[in-house]
């Protein structure tokens, strides 16, 4: 599943400071100033699970193969950015195609570091964004309802519902608030499905704050909390100059000694990570042999088959049967065989959902 996190937010707030650290397959460059990203930079990122080690330690495999996720680095937005200012058709198209948002917004002081938007103010600077990103909506919104209004006209049972949904969303729009507010489920989600709206994503917020401020954070880190929890959605605060020179250093023990100073206990890109994996409802299944033990990222609420077809198509064509055995449950009998003495290896069918953590093999016959 090439599942995409897009970095945005307004220039030098830290975005692709953030990517370099994020990023262990591509680099960002980061500089001080404006559009310096102008296309966007894309790095594939693992998906840190103590799982996954706990499993190879017991399987020993030939090679460990974790779940990953895809950051991409987009270019800074500012006002204006709807109607076309700076490279804002560029950016907005590119946030189109990713799966949800992980807004960096700027929660530090630093006379050297260019702002235009005045004084440090992360309420400002979201709803710069999001109005932004309101108005491209409601302008794709209007075009679709100029579409289907006659064919609504003539009684098309479809038509007439979409139609009735893209009014409630332009309204939506036209009050200042973002279509994922709306909790569009079922038939009235797939009405407008087909225009990848922006502020239908769901997003999560990253206080890019001083280093005196990365274990407590500040008042402005606690502004933007406040302001996420009224929408429901999460605050990461982290110092991304901090979390990128960690990211650099491949020394284990150098990396541990350089967490210890900042009073860390693991990265806080492992954080946003895990964070991007939840707000995309992401779980993870294992496969372990002794070639590899390996992580599988599905959809939450997925059956066998639907999982299964991850790893190849013809697994779900040709399902047969999973064998599951629970991660707990391997890790307290550490063998496969072992399980299946204490009666802990299941088989499962087609209707079978799987369980974050399950340990799976596949029966399949094409």
């Amino acid at each position: 599943m090439a599942l995409q996190v897009g970095i945005v937010g307004l220039p030098n707030v830290g975005k692709s400071t953030l990517f370099n650290a994020v990023s262990n397959s591509a680099k960002a460059q980061a500089s001080n100033y404006r559009f310096c990203t102008i296309e966007p930079n894309v790095g594939q990122v693992d998906v840190p699970d103590s799982r996954l080690d706990a499993l190879a330690a017991l399987v020993l495999p030939q090679r460990i193969i974790p779940t990953t996720i895809e950051f991409v680095d987009i270019a800074g937005l500012v006002k204006g950015a709807s109607k076309g200012e700076g490279l804002g058709n560029k950016f907005l198209a590119n946030i189109r195609e990713v799966d949800a948002i992980a807004h960096v917004i700027r929660c530090f002081e630093d006379d050297n570091i260019l702002r235009e938007e005045g004084a440090i103010n992360p309420a400002s600077d979201k709803d710069i964004i999001d109005t932004e990103l309101q108005l491209k909506d409601l302008e794709s919104v209007e075009k679709k309802i100029q579409r289907i209004e006659k064919q609504a006209k003539t009684g098309d049972t479809k038509a007439k519902l979409a139609l009735d949904v893209l009014l409630q969303c332009k309204d939506h729009l036209n009050a200042g608030k973002n279509i994922r507010a709306l909790g569009l489920q079922g038939e009235d989600k797939e009405a407008i499905a087909d225009l990848f709206l922006l502020t239908e994503k769901p997003v999560l917020y990253v206080a890019n704050v001083d280093e005196g401020a990365l274990l407590t954070g500040n008042k402005y880190s606690q502004a933007l909390q406040k302001i996420a929890q009224e929408e429901g959605a999460e605050v990461i605060v982290m110092n991304n100059t901090i979390e990128a020179q960690i990211s650099e250093m491949e020394n284990p023990e150098d990396k541990e000694l350089f967490l210890s100073e900042y009073q860390l206990t693991e990265p806080g890109l492992n954080r946003l990570i895990r964070s991007a994996y939840k707000l995309l409802n992401l779980i993870t299944y294992f496969t372990a042999g002794v070639q590899e033990v390996r992580a599988w990222t599905i959809g939450k609420g997925w059956k066998a088959p639907q999982a299964a077809s991850v790893i190849h198509t013809d697994f779900e064509k040709g399902f047969i049967k999973a064998e599951v055995i629970g991660y707990n449950d391997y890790i307290q009998y550490k063998t496969e065989a072992a399980c299946r003495e204490n009666g802990k290896l299941r088989i499962e069918g087609k209707e079978y959902i799987v369980q974050d953590g399950d340990v799976m093999h596949f029966r399949f016959n094409v």
